[in-house]
């Protein structure tokens, strides 16, 4: 006889006996009850009982011949157990699909208080943190104003100047006495006040400008200091070491400053020859200035988009109303505060007066948590109305230029991204690129003139503990990714300041 031929079957979804209500609990939180009827539990015990009767092993009896109401006896806790947990997971599930519940998270059930009803059915219920819902504001024609770039012959010399002092050396200084911008050569004695030692230091190099640093302290007016000064002289001064300051020994207390001057140096800047353009892979120095011009022009461009972003960013979180999920916002404030915690005691801030600071910095984590998140869901949602997609080429192009950035090797780099889980975070940063790029583009763009900078103003300065780089991560949580360019012309070599 011929085998019939197979059918496929397909597979049809059993209609869902339990009873669903959802609710509001609160801003982007819902509540969700879950009634599982008597019948749905019973079905499922009788399936795991049936399951455990053929496969259980039970000495006086043939396997799938043991009596329900022993394997009852033996194992029921561990099925009941089993049973509710099964049946609660399962529930939850399809509730939230079903309801379409946009969740963050998954719901937090404890599942000890929740027992498993001998008769009628289970009822639990929980409540689960969603995506907020809001309105997008109008996405075409933002206003922004563009900035012209020009690389004008003034800002071309001045860094043309600058770049021959970077490759210049210092020169003993002949005539006169130290000046801004010169260099002292001194033998230095730290005195702390109430310590019967001293530190001395000898042949310290001292960059004589306004607040500048003797031996790792910053001393304020350090120009006024060292004002004339010539090999042989001796100044003093006393400065109060912020309590920020690395080193314990000098940490919030007062330090005598004495600097036995022993040479003055200017800087000698580099000779516009030969040696000097071949160094920079130029012809002369018109080729030189070329160059210059196009660095100039590119850095400002970069800064004059990474400004028009900045404008959309702007718009889009004046423009925009949301609620935020509360335990989210908690989660990321306490992760902020954690990294400024860190930051700061590493600085060499004592652990007694970070704490002393903490209201301030937690005030500050939540409100750094709640802007990133707002703009975090705002660019979320702008991506799925653009239908912005994200390739893994474009990855890894944004991995390639940061490793540029960093001397790294983008393999490398890479691999670390992906062991640290950080490789979902590149992704997004490069979906939010190019999402400000189509709102760029939409943009009602008005060209403006450069602002001219303000003129230096020097004023009377207190003494005053100066502010650390405890601060950075404040600033860097917000910026922007600005677009990046990677074709360049040949261009000249720059030294790190």
């Amino acid at each position: 006889m011929a085998d019939k031929e197979t059918q496929p079957v397909e597979e049809t979804k059993e209609e869902s006996k339990n009873i669903i209500a959802v609710s509001d609990a609160g801003p982007c939180k819902k509540k969700v009850e879950i009634e599982i009827p008597a019948e749905v539990i019973h079905g499922k015990l009788d399936e795991k009982y049936k399951e455990l009767r053929r496969d259980a092993v039970v000495p006086g009896f043939r396997k799938g011949r043991t009596p329900i109401r022993l394997l009852e006896k033996r194992f029921g806790t561990d099925i009941t157990q089993q049973v509710k947990l099964e049946l609660m997971a399962t529930a939850s599930e399809e509730a939230i699909k079903d309801n379409d519940i946009d969740s963050l998270r998954d719901p937090d059930i404890d599942h000890e208080e929740i027992e498993l009803p001998e008769d009628g059915p289970l009822k639990f219920e929980f409540e689960v943190e969603v995506r907020p819902e809001f309105d997008l504001p109008e996405l075409e024609s933002i206003a922004v104003e563009k900035t012209k770039v020009e690389a004008t012959d003034d800002r071309v010399n001045e860094e043309l100047a600058a770049l021959q002092k970077r490759a210049g050396v210092w020169t003993p200084k002949e005539t006169g006495g130290a000046a801004e911008g010169d260099q002292v050569i001194a033998d230095v004695v730290l005195v702390t006040e109430g310590a019967a030692d001293h530190d001395k230091r000898e042949n310290i190099e001292i960059a004589v400008r306004e607040n500048g640093f003797v031996a790792g302290i910053a001393v304020d007016g350090l120009d006024k200091l060292l004002k004339d000064a010539k090999g042989g002289d001796e100044k003093k001064i006393t400065v109060d070491v912020p309590a920020t300051y690395f080193n314990e020994d000098y940490r919030g207390k007062k330090v005598e400053v004495t600097l036995s001057v022993k040479e003055v140096k200017r800087m000698e800047p580099a000779e516009l020859n030969d040696e000097f353009f071949k160094r920079l892979n130029v012809d002369d120095v018109d080729d030189l200035k070329d160059n210059l011009r196009e660095q100039i022009s590119q850095q400002a461009e970069r800064q004059v988009r990474a400004a028009m972003s900045e404008q959309i960013y702007t718009y889009l979180k004046e423009k925009t109303t949301l609620d935020l999920p509360e335990s989210v916002v908690a989660e990321q404030s306490s992760s902020i505060l954690q990294r400024q915690y860190s930051n700061m005691v590493m600085q060499g801030m004592a652990k007694e007066q970070v704490d002393e600071q903490m209201d301030q910095l937690r005030a500050s984590s939540e409100e750094q948590a709640a802007e990133q998140l707002k703009l975090y869901f705002v660019m979320d949602k702008i991506a799925d109305k653009l239908e912005v997609e994200v390739s893994e080429e474009e990855i890894n192009g944004h991995i390639a230029y940061v490793a540029a950035t960093r001397g790294r090797r983008p393999e490398k780099m890479r691999e670390e991204l992906a062991r640290d889980g950080s490789l979902a975070q590149f992704a997004l940063q490069v979906r939010e690129e190019k999402c400000i790029e189509k709102l760029l583009e939409k943009a009602a763009v008005t060209e403006v003139e450069p602002k001219k900078p303000a003129a230096k103003k020097k004023t009377a300065k207190k003494k005053t503990t100066r502010k650390k780089e405890a601060d950075k991560d404040d600033s860097e949580a917000k910026k922007p990714i600005a677009k990046k360019k990677t074709a360049k012309k040949k261009t000249a070599k720059k030294k790190d300041e």
